[in-house]
């Protein structure tokens, strides 16, 4: 296995369970309990773990995964998802998209629609075919090159878990725009009390996209359904729309209609 193969390994069991010790990691990834040593402490030079006698700890009850280290999980689904999601955006829109995984193939495949690319990538008038309010830094990154996309980046302070902008700069910026469309990735999405991330400030960032739009999309992963994360984004009577892959139990797919929420599993 490979080294950065292994790592996301560890770093998923340390998520799941708050802990991995070194026999039962080498255990299971068949590998030698020095490489899980070396591997662990390279990790937590990184600050993604907290090393122990005989394994590791994750930093807090709020543990994530960096956003390096979550581009290769449930990745089919989230390509999936993300196509499912960019169709929901009309050309001409303005669409907010908050950071993660899910969302980031959302930009992607927006950005590769014929309609919206077109021949020239901008419209008769020579204006761009569809505006994107962001303050994920990575779907800045890839956005910024396409002509036919207005790119509007909020300001804030860039979190390295997640590429994203949070804090009063961005809520400024947030502050000021409107939206036909807000298409929000969340850690967890609770029938009963509505979408969650790990962190406060990407949750107050991800309300603002929601409350200035006039639609929300959810975009998530069937893993997300029915937990909860740290930090609430919104109620589930603000959300119009989940995307999610065909992993969704019939039970939770008839509870989100009943809430009045349209899903749509691919």
């Amino acid at each position: 296995m490979a080294r950065d193969a292994r790592w996301d390994a560890l770093l998923e069991l340390v998520g799941k369970n708050g802990r991995v010790e070194v026999e039962d990691a080498a255990v299971a990834l068949d590998v030698s309990a020095a490489t899980i040593r070396r591997d662990l402490d390279q990790l937590a030079e990184q600050h993604l773990l907290t090393r122990t006698r005989g394994g590791a700890v994750a930093h807090g009850v709020s543990y994530e995964l960096a956003l390096r280290y979550k581009t290769g999980r449930h990745a089919p689904e989230k390509q999936a998802i993300g196509r499912a999601a960019s169709e929901l955006v009309a050309v001409g829109e303005v669409v907010g998209l908050t950071g993660g995984t899910t969302i980031t193939e959302v930009a992607r495949a927006l950005a590769l629609r014929p309609d919206i690319v077109g021949e020239t990538g901008m419209s008769a008038g020579g204006q761009p075919t569809l505006t994107v309010v962001t303050n994920a830094l990575n779907i800045a990154n890839e956005l910024v090159i396409r002509p036919q996309i207005k790119l509007v980046v909020t300001g804030g302070v860039a979190r390295p878990q997640s590429y994203e902008l949070t804090g009063p700069l961005a809520n400024g910026v947030m502050s000021e725009i409107t939206l036909d469309v807000a298409v929000l990735g969340v850690n967890a999405i609770d029938i009963e009390r509505g979408a969650y991330v790990h962190h406060e400030g990407e949750a107050s960032i991800n309300r603002l996209l929601a409350e200035r739009a006039q639609r929300v999309v959810v975009a998530a992963d069937s893993s997300k359904i029915g937990k909860r994360a740290f930090a609430r984004v919104c109620d589930l009577g603000q959300v119009d729309t989940l995307v999610t892959d065909s992993g969704i139990a019939p039970e939770a797919r008839a509870r989100f209609a009943e809430a009045g929420v349209t899903v749509i599993a691919v």
